[in-house]
């Protein structure tokens, strides 16, 4: 669902940053052919005031402009099949913008040109520009917060400004050092990249250069007497590109080789190895419920995650492209779901990971059998902070509620009192009563539809309204005698949509200000878009923070952790980064739905 539109701009000089203009600009006429496709289908079979009827105003602008270019290619392609020539497909694109590389230097100083310059020439034939000595000062934008322009200063202290409707940021790598802040106790930095340790155990300094006269790829040793090793642009020798990280591979494996002979081998036979680590590594799905008419539990059996996970982590879901169902010339393949542990059986090796239905690929979990082998990577993020006694309030919404079964329930095991807001905006859409019951000593049951619910435990309460209509009732004991006032809360923590967790963060300065205790922490689970989810590495996570005293910005990886603090959470830039690909997700939310009903997964 990535969605680009053109003119691109792609800020960077390396290698990365040639494939990454290059490769959009061949991506585009691909996403916008194959949405005239799927669009034209859609309309011939449901009509178009249903098609188009999802989209807001301001996406049906783009809309019309992606149907707008695909159908000029289509009567391209068609031109040139009757001429007997190649399709001027560049030329289409160079005329609605094209795709240019700006660089804050020359082009012959870029390492793209001085590590591997035919790989710039070709950029070139295909059809990319190059802007050199140029530095980005600030992006334009639209009234609807979408980019328009790139605002540029040149190298002699004059200004420019590009078009640029796709701005993409090729630059700044560096090494990832996460492990040593999540296990400080055995992992050392040495300035930017990691500690480096010879063969004995001893610290070392290796040599910045690819061809070290002796490779030290060794960085921590376990009591126990295991190292472990570091290549690639971890490693001070060997960062920089693949070359050298296959160097790095070759120069170090001897050194690897060796660690290992000076350790007696496991005591694990042979041929009993690869099946115990098919059981403990490889995940299938042990059974699929549905819960509400938009709501799916998925457990999947995967002991080595089951055990790791702590409350409040999270796990990426998918299932493999060469076993996904198909459905005409649709392969249903899933894009990596960021799903959060809901529950899990360490004994069994059983993991619970409960699914809202948003269309695309939250859909086709439905579909999933017993049995199917899965991915399941995690689990990831950071296990939520739970102090020992104290009060803490729970505030969920939707699914969220789903993430705060295990952290209700761990609090109480710590001793610590529990007030739980659970809000809906369905009758129909409540599930796991038992597990939320179990996660808190009072719960207010809410409900935007009427007549809402009905407790079933004494001291329980029930509200017809939002989460924060319902907090500030129970406060002022509008909805019965409270035993567990706010005012002794110590910890509140939101999960839900970023509206629901702005509003909530909000309303803390509001109308729920007198109630609350004064200088009690405020946490909200940042639901920010996720692709890798292996913590500080593509950046998609990122998320923007100001600080309430100060106004100083600062950015945060949400998948590295999604606990953040409400105050300083920028919810506006949250809303717009959750929407950026909103034309091609709702478009494929019905194609999904077309193809399930094709198959008979969905009525």
């Amino acid at each position: 669902n990535l969605q680009v539109r053109l003119p691109i701009v792609v800020i960077g000089g390396g290698l990365t940053a040639i494939d990454t203009a290059t490769e959009s600009l061949a991506y585009y006429p691909v996403q916008v052919e194959k949405f005239l496709a799927r669009y034209e289908t859609l309309v011939a079979e449901r009509g178009e005031p249903a098609v188009r009827g999802r989209w807001t105003p301001e996406e049906a602008v783009l809309v019309d402009e992606f149907l707008g270019h695909a159908r000029t290619i289509r009567a391209e392609r068609a031109a040139a099949a009757e001429e007997a020539r190649a399709p001027r497909i560049a030329a289409l694109l160079e005329s609605w913008g094209g795709a240019t590389i700006a660089y804050r230097r020359r082009l012959i100083d870029a390492p793209s040109y001085t590590l591997n310059h035919e790989e710039v020439a070709k950029g070139l034939e295909e059809g990319i520009r190059f802007v050199e000595s140029v530095t980005p000062l600030a992006v334009e934008i639209d009234g609807t917060g979408a980019a328009t322009a790139l605002r540029l200063s040149r190298s002699d202290g004059t200004e420019a400004t590009l078009p640029a409707r796709t701005i993409l940021i090729a630059a700044g790598t560096q090494p990832n050092t996460v492990l040593a802040r999540e296990e400080p106790e055995w992992v050392e930095l040495d300035g930017r990249t990691f500690r480096a340790l010879d063969e004995d155990g001893n610290p070392v300094a290796p040599e910045r250069m690819a061809k070290p006269a002796k490779a030290h790829v060794l960085m921590s040793r376990a009591p126990d007497g295991r190292f472990l090793s570091f290549f690639g642009d971890l490693h001070p020798s060997f960062s920089g590109n693949v070359v050298k990280a296959m160097g790095g591979a070759k120069r170090g494996y001897p050194v690897v080789s060796r660690a290992l002979a000076k350790r007696s081998p496991t005591a694990v036979p042979a041929e009993r190895l690869v099946p115990a680590l098919n059981a403990d590594l490889r995940p299938h799905v042990h059974t699929v419920e549905r819960l509400t008419p938009t709501i799916v539990e998925v457990v999947v059996k995967a002991p080595a995650a089951a055990r790791r996970f702590e409350p409040g982590q999270f796990y990426r879901l998918q299932n493999y492209e060469t076993l996904a169902y198909r459905s005409g010339n649709t392969t249903l393949a899933m894009e990596g779901l960021a799903l959060t542990g809901a529950w899990v059986d360490k004994g069994r090796g059983l993991l619970s990971l409960i699914v809202l239905e948003m269309g695309g690929s939250s859909d086709l979990c439905a579909v999933l059998k017993p049995g199917d082998p899965v991915v399941v990577m995690g689990p990831t993020g950071a296990a939520t902070e739970i102090p020992a006694g104290g009060t803490l309030a729970l505030v969920g919404g939707g699914l969220g509620n789903a993430v705060l079964f295990s952290i209700g329930q761990a609090a109480r095991e710590r001793g610590c009192r529990v007030v739980y807001f659970a809000g809906y905006k369905k009758i129909e859409d409540r599930y796991k009563t038992e597990q939320i019951e179990a996660a808190a000593d009072r719960v207010v049951w809410c409900c935007d539809e009427a007549p809402g619910f009905t407790p079933t435990r004494p001291g329980d309460r029930t509200f017809v309204g939002n989460i924060v209509q319902a907090m500030h009732a129970y406060a002022t004991g509008a909805l019965g005698p409270v035993d567990i006032p706010l005012s002794d809360v110590d910890r509140l923590i939101a999960i839900g949509s970023d509206r629901m967790m702005a509003a909530v963060g909000a309303a803390r300065h509001g109308v729920l200000k007198p109630f609350l205790k004064p200088g009690h922490t405020a946490i909200g689970s940042i639901n920010s878009p996720m692709q890798c989810m292996m913590k500080e590495i593509c950046a998609q996570c990122l998320q923007r923070h100001v600080d309430p005293a100060t106004g100083e910005e600062s950015v945060v990886f949400s998948c590295f952790n999604q606990d953040q603090d409400l105050d300083r959470v920028d919810f506006a830039g949250l809303g717009q980064r959750l929407r950026q690909n909103a034309v091609q997700e709702k478009l494929t939310a019905q194609w999904i739905d077309r193809c399930l009903r094709a198959m008979g997964a969905r009525r």
